[in-house]
């Protein structure tokens, strides 16, 4: 499977994009997806993950009730609506795979294939 994010840019604070996120050669419906970021001089971040099967979804603090994430099978597509934006959302926002559908996680290393990342830029 590859991934490939797009979406981003240069948005103003306030302002709601979705980022997308696109699979190709293979299906990732049976696994976790999670969106993480990392801004500049900063380790990269949990955002969200969307457990496989419908069974819920998970957000870190810090977007809790303003980003929504969400997939297609369908499509082999994940998306992340992000709403209200804050110029502390700046940052590269890249979308991963899990290793493992057994296990819900925050880590990074537990994702095991990732996209090239997509920059937004929240300017106030």
């Amino acid at each position: 499977v590859q991934l490939q994010a797009s979406g981003g840019g240069l948005v103003q604070a306030g302002d709601s994009p979705r980022l997308s996120c696109a699979a190709s050669g293979g299906t990732f419906k049976n696994y976790n997806m999670a969106w993480f970021r990392q801004a500049p001089g900063k380790e990269r971040e949990f955002v969200a993950v969307d457990v496989w099967g419908g069974r819920g979804t998970d957000y870190a603090d810090a977007v809790k009730g303003r980003f929504t994430i969400s997939r297609d099978n369908a499509k082999n597509t994940v998306y992340l609506q992000m709403n209200s934006l804050k110029p502390e959302d700046t940052a590269v926002y890249y979308c991963a795979k899990s290793r493992r559908a057994t296990i819900v996680s925050k880590e990074s290393t537990e994702y095991d294939v990732w996209g090239p990342g997509t920059q937004v830029t929240v300017s106030s």
